[in-house]
């Protein structure tokens, strides 16, 4: 701004230019903010303390718009500034519990980091902002369910995985000196849990299967596999069990391994497995040996006579140890989805190469270095597919922790979409180590895990999540988190939960070996909404149960409340669940039609959409969904029914 100075000098007349500087007049930003945030007040916050949780500092952009952007994008109603730099998130409920106090608006003077014309609060002054509206909302349904206790066990579960046979396949720390004549591995008869002398049936397995991976083949038995696991010969473990005998008629079939002739090529500890579109077997990531160094790459089974199919996996080796029991998914494109530690890559299914590098995953509010693999821990799952199987698919991703700090957040992201962008969620509490299981009616039952803390033994966490959580992806985004029924046993490491045939969830396991929270050997189920209203569960026969791609195949069905014209069918894959990985996991929604009791579902179209494999197929009556049966789809491409050709295996045959 320039100024004219004017001066008399005997008596003539000097005209002078001056510059002067224009003072900023601060003010409080109370336009132009980002969403539906309002200014609401100077705050006082309570001493050495503060008001709200999660501080964020922003040394030099710290504004409204950068600091409410990011509250709002976690799912933070409430927020403000405070001493130029910091900038603070959490619920309005916040104020009143932590006894923030209304202060005079001259108090809050400090002008912004990033925005010297406004205001962001001072010493121990927040300017405060709230959202106007609901941000989002959690779902209180009166019918939140129940958890049930089902059978005492015998030992703690490690790995449990539901066989065709109808019984669940526990596996566990064995052969094991802590418990009388445990051999590390059980089937439980789930129609004999009244009958505890009958209900359990002794298995038996050579080596230590602690934190390996497990799928459900292709193959006729739908074998369970198991791979990797604790020291030595245990890492390279290949087990194998086809699952026979029927309810209340014990089978004689048992786990089948050999360490000396059967073996991974590489040791791994924690690794993942997963069944390809061609019905080959990829198994990725671990360490070779309990906490050492990385096996960052991945190999085939059955493995080449002679060859060697490891793939080195550059982006393996720089994350871990922070990348353990990566998340795997075949995509209707083709390519594989990868997810470990915070970053995620797409794969091409023939040669492995990286097509495409995703967004990193979001973390918390407060670090972008959280992470959602072993030992942070989350869960992650692929949302439903309907036909005609256009809709871009959607990978779910929920809980996890920054370095200790449990996260509270759910994340989902479309990873073949034009620019995908991850879409963050709230949930009511913090979860590290949850477990997610698909239901039949296309939601998903979030559970187990701490509010605090990292996955592994020895009190690494603490303060147990005991209540359950319904995700249910066909309401908008934020409003799609129900909470459900509590359970009083804490299910922390090594716990596991999965959908049953009759459309409960088995819940399992607990091992963090601390004082306070014991090695834990009682089995629960949950009883979902779906089940827990007094209907008829309708009933489904399938005559052929062997479903090739695109084809169309009859099923008979009988229903209690509605017609055929309001009913769903649905196929959840078989899964096995460790750790909160749930590998195999799918859920798709088919194309059916009837005429009268009779109807006439159309498999999926291709390997993609839908690997090779076992699904529990059920038919929904409104709510209310029928026993799953079993039906493969897409047979064996690779003829794994046909491997191993050693002594002591029985391939069951494609």
């Amino acid at each position: 701004m320039r100024s004219t100075l004017f001066l008399h000098a005997f008596f003539r007349l000097v005209v002078l230019p001056v510059t002067v500087t224009a003072l900023t007049v601060l003010t409080v930003q109370k336009t132009n903010l980002p969403g539906n945030w309002q200014y609401s007040r100077c705050l006082v916050e309570p001493g050495p303390a503060h008001v709200f949780p999660y501080k964020i500092t922003l040394a030099q952009n710290n504004n409204a718009q950068n600091c409410l952007s990011q509250c709002a994008a976690f799912g933070y109603p409430a927020a403000g500034m405070e001493f130029s730099n910091e900038c603070w998130c959490g619920d309005v409920a916040d104020i009143s519990n932590n006894k923030g106090t209304t202060a005079p608006e001259t108090d809050c003077s400090m002008a912004c980091s990033g925005d010297p014309s406004h205001f962001c609060g001072g010493f121990q002054r927040l300017q405060l902002y709230l959202w106007n509206g609901n941000l989002l909302t959690w779902n209180t349904p009166a019918n939140t369910g129940r958890f049930e206790y089902l059978v005492p066990g015998l030992a703690p579960t490690w790995l449990a995985t539901l066989g065709v046979n109808g019984k669940v396949s526990f596996l566990m720390n064995g052969p094991s000196p802590d418990y009388d004549n445990s051999t590390g591995a059980y089937e439980l008869d789930l129609s004999l849990v009244t009958d505890f002398s009958r209900a359990w049936r002794q298995m038996h397995i050579k080596t230590n299967i602690f934190c390996s991976g497990a799928i459900v083949l292709p193959d006729k038995a739908a074998r369970i596999l198991t791979v990797g696991g604790y020291t030595d010969a245990s890492t390279f473990g290949v087990r194998l069990y086809a699952p026979d005998g029927s309810p209340g008629v014990n089978g004689v079939n048992d786990w089948e391994e050999d360490p000396n002739t059967l073996k991974l090529q590489g040791g791994r500890w924690y690794p993942t497995a997963l069944v390809m579109a061609n019905g080959s077997v990829l198994v990725v990531g671990g360490e070779i040996g309990p906490n050492a160094p990385a096996n960052p790459t991945l190999e085939i089974l059955p493995r080449i006579p002679g060859g060697n199919t490891r793939v080195f996996l550059d982006w393996l080796q720089r994350t871990d140890p922070n990348n353990l029991y990566p998340f795997l998914h075949v995509l209707p494109s083709g390519l594989i989805f990868v997810g470990y530690y915070n970053e995620a890559r797409l794969l091409d299914p023939v040669t492995f190469a990286t097509v495409k590098v995703l967004p990193n995953i979001p973390g918390s509010v407060t670090s972008s270095a959280a992470g959602r693999s072993y030992p942070m821990e989350g869960a992650s799952i692929l949302l439903p597919q309907h036909a005609p199987y256009t809709d871009p698919i959607t990978i779910l991703v929920c809980g996890g922790s920054n370095f200790g700090i449990a996260l509270d957040n759910c994340v989902s992201i479309q990873p073949e979409s034009a620019n995908p962008t991850w879409v963050i969620e709230r949930m009511p509490s913090k979860r590290v180590m949850p477990c997610m299981v698909a239901l039949p009616d296309g939601t998903f039952m979030i559970m187990n895990g701490a509010q605090q803390g990292l996955a592994g033994f020895g009190g690494l966490a603490s303060d147990p999540n005991l209540s359950a959580l319904l995700y249910d992806p066909s309401k908008p985004v934020n409003s799609r988190i129900s909470v459900l029924a509590r359970t009083t046993i804490a299910r922390m490491y090594h716990s596991e939960a999965m959908l049953l045939p009759d459309g409960r969830v088995l819940v399992s396991g607990s091992d963090p070996r601390t004082r306070a929270f014991p090695e834990e050997l009682r089995v629960e189920v949950f009883i979902p909404p779906y089940l827990n209203q007094g209907f008829t569960q309708p009933v489904v026969t399938i005559p052929n149960k062997d479903w090739s791609y695109g084809g169309q195949f009859q099923i008979n069905v009988q229903l209690f409340q509605g017609q055929t014209s309001g009913m769903r069918v649905s196929l959840v894959a078989a899964t096995s669940s460790t750790h909160g990985n749930t590998m195999g996991g799918r859920t798709i929604f088919p194309a059916f039609s009837c005429q009268g009791n009779v109807c006439t579902v159309t498999a999926p179209p291709n390997a993609n959409v839908s690997p090779p494999g076992w699904h529990q197929l059920f038919v929904l009556d409104g709510p209310t969904p029928s026993h799953g049966v079993f039906v493969r789809i897409g047979g064996d491409p690779a003829q794994l029914g046909k491997w191993p050709t050693l002594p002591g295996f029985h391939p069951p045959g494609v």
